[in-house]
């Protein structure tokens, strides 16, 4: 009997079996020349990935929480004046993370849970103050709301912030162009769109926020986050030249060198549409089931996650129901709305079956908590977009 679960929340995803096998290598020194060579490579790729050539790539043990940190660590001091777009619960923590480091945080939030804020918002937001830096949550993992990263960084550069995004949720799913929309710091961490096992926090800084960072006027407040550290690693790794500070994580870039192979295989163009196809899909069918999305409008609503709200006279018992089936869904993560919704992750190599297999499980867990709907109809809307 199979006993192994479809997990199908906003990360960890489901892993490709070549990523999986790269993991299960016998692991080897972080200085023999294979490992050198994959290292250097999976810098490289990054590049590539996030349409970044000139930009600076770190990768380092740790969660997307330690990419933000990093963000914060190596780019503010103390006094300086930072805005946040926020868009959920991780817009609050970039906020907490700015302020440890001294960073004056002024926060652009949306008018209601699931909106972002507008453009119009947070531009005055921007000619009201002189910021050093500006962050946006591309995907908020708590709300699935996505912002418009393209016009923010404009308004951003229009103003002479620093623009950086935190695509934890987002990046190798939705659009990021860095360079042509001169996103200054892009972030994100391993186990989600990037389709690699925890452990791992991806930056990619390009040249503003590198001579920023060069023009501190104090040290780093963070040894571990100190680029002073990091950066000649990283440079002697993409030199094809051994380097250390510490230990990296030997297995886990195999993995990551794999997996960025794999996206670039498919291509990023094709691979964001796919997302963007899984999504509409997915979204169909809780419509057709009855439930409204926790995002106020399509345009806001990430390709990467689906947040939706539990039908009347239905619970959070029913991700039970649902795991019975052979699914792995998440709870609502907003603080003041968390038992009202759920959330499910469609990215990384999930598949048009994946999401039937999902959706199937959900009607199974909705009949199994007495919801009434008719049967098959959130399977007729999934097929009726993955067929058209």
């Amino acid at each position: 009997m199979k006993d192994r679960k479809l997990l199908m929340i906003p990360g960890p995803i489901e892993f490709t079996p070549e990523v999986m096998r790269a993991m299960a290598m016998p692991t080897t020194s972080h200085v023999a020349a294979d490992f050198i060579q994959v290292f250097g490579q999976a810098l490289d790729r990054m590049q590539q990935v996030f349409l970044c050539p000139e930009g600076q790539p770190f990768v380092v043990a740790g969660s997307g929480t330690l990419a933000m940190d990093m963000a914060a660590a190596n780019l503010t001091e103390p006094g300086d004046q930072v805005l946040v777009v926020n868009t959920g619960y991780f817009g609050d923590r970039f906020a907490a993370i700015l302020e440890r480091y001294g960073a004056t945080v002024t926060q652009v939030r949306s008018r209601a849970v699931g909106d972002a804020p507008s453009l119009e918002e947070v531009e005055a937001a921007l000619q009201r103050q002189g910021y050093k830096l500006m962050t946006i949550t591309h995907v908020d993992t708590s709300t699935a709301v996505r912002a418009d990263v393209q016009r923010l960084a404009a308004l951003g550069h229009q103003c002479g912030v620093l623009v950086v995004v935190d695509g934890v949720c987002a990046t190798g799913g939705e659009e990021l162009r860095q360079t042509d929309w001169q996103v200054d710091l892009a972030l994100t961490a391993s186990q989600k769109a990037i389709g690699v096992p925890p452990g791992l926090a991806l930056l990619v800084a390009g040249p503003r926020a590198m001579d920023a960072f060069r023009r501190r006027k104090n040290p780093v407040g963070s040894y571990y986050s100190d680029w002073t550290l990091w950066l000649p690693i990283m440079e002697a790794y993409q030199a094809r030249q051994a380097g250390y500070f510490g230990t990296p994580p030997v297995n886990l870039i195999w993995a990551l060198n794999t997996s960025l192979s794999q996206i670039l295989g498919e291509g990023m163009e094709t691979r964001v549409a796919r997302h963007r196809r899984l999504s509409k899909a997915f979204k169909a069918s809780m419509a057709a089931l009855g439930m409204d999305q926790l995002p106020v409008r399509p345009e806001v609503a990430a390709d990467t996650m689906t947040a939706a709200y539990y039908p009347d006279n239905v619970t959070a018992s029913v991700l039970g129901h649902i795991n019975q089936a052979g699914v792995i869904l998440a709870g609502g993560l907003y603080p003041t709305i968390k038992e009202r919704y759920f959330r499910v992750g469609h990215m990384g190599a999930v598949t048009p079956s994946d999401i039937l297999t999902t959706v199937g499980a959900i009607e199974y867990g909705l009949a199994r908590a007495g919801h009434r709907f008719e049967p098959g109809a959130g399977l007729d809307a999934a097929q009726s977009i993955l067929l058209g």
